[in-house]
């Protein structure tokens, strides 16, 4: 269930008040009686924390990306080559 904070314009008297989202607003300030006790908009209660949360989830599958190296300076790596396209099976 949610927190909501509501707040008296009358008195100034503030309350944090746990309610269902089906629950009907308050209206009728506990301190002075008026039905001025409006609900407030307030921060979401939560905050994401730690390594690896990215936008797309797991963006790195938990590994570390490394940079590529420029040409000329791969330390005598050879670079990749791509695997082979195959072929359409042909009619029997």
């Amino acid at each position: 269930m949610p927190i909501y904070a509501y707040q008296c314009s009358a008195c100034g008297h503030a309350q944090d008040v746990l309610q269902k989202l089906s629950d009907p607003l308050l209206t009728n300030c506990p301190e002075c009686g008026k039905p001025t006790y409006v609900k407030q908009v307030t921060a979401a209660g939560f905050q994401l924390k730690g390594t690896g949360w990215y936008v797309t989830d797991f963006r790195n599958n938990g590994s570390s990306a490394k940079p590529a190296t420029p040409a000329g300076e791969g330390g005598g790596q050879a670079a990749a080559t791509p695997a082979p396209a195959s072929t359409p099976a042909s009619k029997a």
